[in-house]
């Protein structure tokens, strides 16, 4: 069983240890945001090898930008950040493929190609996102066992069910400040990894 002071005070940033090159938070950045990158891609019409090979350019592309990722003005966000990076290498996509020359091989062919999508539309900002759902999801399953039983459904039952302290309080044997307490420490270690999902 973890302490949950030291599994909270002591995470840096995972974009801060992306930054540093720590090979765990990169490894992490991809299980969180890879599938996020990928539904992102599906969602604007790519087939699965297309958006294998998009996926590779935008981590590509967020390993090489990553230091230079400032949170200049309000809204900005990691996740905004690693979307228009996305948006742009399917944009890339959708280029390259209009200038390739029609290929030789008949009617089956000429099929395929007109099969490719179309450049995505704009989304409106306030669309919702399943896939920024599952994001938070793989996120809590990822830190759920850093913290003690009675913390997490603390916690749980505050966040995501809705209920007040004091209800929860009463349930688990707790006083509403330490369940308030256990909240705000899972919310901190959460933000570590997912800070502006949560803003």
């Amino acid at each position: 069983m973890v302490d949950d002071r030291s599994s909270t005070s002591t995470h840096r940033s995972l974009l801060q240890r992306a930054r540093g090159r720590d090979p765990d938070a990169w490894e992490r950045m991809v299980a969180l945001y890879g599938p996020l990158v990928l539904g992102w891609c599906r969602a604007w019409g790519l087939r699965d090898d297309d958006a294998d090979d998009v996926f590779q350019e935008v981590f590509q592309s967020v390993a090489v930008h990553l230091a230079g990722f400032q949170r200049d003005r309000t809204g900005d966000t990691f996740r905004g950040w690693l979307r228009t990076i996305t948006r742009n290498k399917v944009n890339d996509l959708f280029r390259r493929r209009e200038k390739e020359p029609d290929g030789v091989g008949g009617s089956e062919a000429r099929n395929q190609l007109a099969e490719i999508a179309e450049p995505p539309p704009e989304e409106p900002a306030s669309a919702p996102d399943p896939a920024e759902t599952e994001l938070l999801h793989r996120a809590l399953a990822m830190i759920r066992a850093e913290f003690e039983p009675r913390t997490w459904e603390a916690f749980w039952q505050t966040v995501v069910e809705g209920r007040a302290a004091a209800d929860v309080a009463a349930d688990l044997g707790m006083s509403p400040g330490a369940v308030r307490v256990a909240k705000s420490r899972v919310l901190h270690r959460l933000r570590t990894d997912l800070g502006d999902l949560l803003a």
